[in-house]
């Protein structure tokens, strides 16, 4: 494929729609065909749940309306979770703990496991580091709470190193690329799509990747009060059936879903199916039992460490576990459409 220059700025994108790693903003728009009372209000991102949603077919018929808020991170979503201004949201393995850690009313009702290799540590092509240890005394990008936030930590600690041994600077992903392409940063630490654009312009490598460092486990995380309604409650469960549905339609057509996402975002459709084949269609549904729990808790427990959320706290108290039904284990393997893209 023919490579392409790397663009400073690309606002368009944003983290993967069932991976969500980080999600702020204020736009909001009604969807589906609900004609019942029940509006679910959902945080998103451009390119995100509705979209996929959309492509797979899964708004049609919809028993209850939803209201999609779109955020940048996953941090501030779970914010608006916390304030009751969204009902649910999907985030990454790491913004529940930060969330959780100051106290934020929120309950963790679903998770996915999917491939780790989009969560990378990100050098330029002529880089002189060779590997996590080489990081020492060098500058990393990473936004913080983010998952690309913890995998930082865990390549590090692979490697024998802690977070005071590199000078990190936290900064949201455009404004980490930016920095990142002009040389003002040694390294960057971040998620697909980011990965498969950087990687595809020819201009970075791979200095380490999440696997068999974290778990890849992403959330959706929604507030006490809407579990409360029973109305809502109902509306949260048929929720996750379709977005369930929905990552099964990706895996199934991801030359599809690398479409529609490229429409939706401006994302190139090169790089959109490179980061569906990477990591975005390898997702499963799975159960948040207690392998996942013990694993968030881990993350917690090396946050409070390290002084960067406020307290130690149980993240068990943070899950609602009745949404799990037969979902399988957390541990399952995430799926895989063979070599991943390079």
């Amino acid at each position: 494929m023919r490579r392409r220059s790397l663009p400073l700025l690309p606002l368009f994108l944003l983290p993967l729609p069932l991976v969500l790693t980080a999600c702020g903003g204020d736009s909001a728009a009604d969807s589906g065909s609900g004609s019942g009372a029940v509006t679910l209000n959902v945080g998103d991102q451009k390119g995100g749940y509705e979209a996929v949603l959309r492509a797979a077919g899964e708004l049609d018929h919809l028993p209850y309306k939803i209201k999609w808020s779109t955020f940048t991170s996953g941090p501030p979503l779970l914010e608006a979770v916390n304030a009751k201004a969204v009902d649910i949201g999907g985030v990454g393995n790491t913004p529940p703990v930060f969330a959780a850690g100051a106290n934020s009313k929120i309950k963790v009702v679903a998770a996915t496991h999917g491939s780790s290799a989009g969560e990378a540590v990100l050098v330029p092509t002529d880089s002189p580091l060779k590997g996590p240890a080489d990081l020492k005394g060098r500058s990393v990008a990473v936004a913080q709470g983010s998952s690309a936030h913890y995998q930082l930590l865990a390549a590090l600690k692979k490697a024998g190193l802690g977070l005071s041994d590199v000078k990190v600077s936290y900064l949201q992903p455009a404004d980490a690329l930016a920095a990142f392409s002009r040389g003002k940063v040694d390294a960057w630490a971040v998620w697909d799509p980011y990965t498969s654009q950087v990687l595809k312009s020819g201009k970075a490598r791979v200095l380490t990747t999440g696997e068999g460092s974290v778990n890849g486990l992403g959330f959706q995380v929604a507030a006490p009060a809407a579990l409360s309604n029973p109305a809502k409650a109902k509306a949260v469960a048929d929720y996750l059936t379709r977005l369930q549905r929905a990552q099964d339609w990706v895996f199934k057509h991801p030359e599809a879903w690398a479409k529609a996402w490229s429409k939706e975002t401006g994302l190139p459709y090169d790089v959109a199916l490179d980061s569906v084949k990477r990591s975005n269609g390898t997702r499963v549904a799975v159960a948040v039992d207690d392998a996942a729990i013990a694993s968030e808790q881990r993350i917690a427990d090396t946050f409070a460490d390290l002084k960067l959320i406020p307290r130690r706290f149980s993240f068990k108290e943070y899950v609602d576990p009745r949404f799990n039904g037969t979902l399988p284990a957390s541990t399952t393997a995430p799926r895989s459409y063979g070599k991943a893209a390079s």
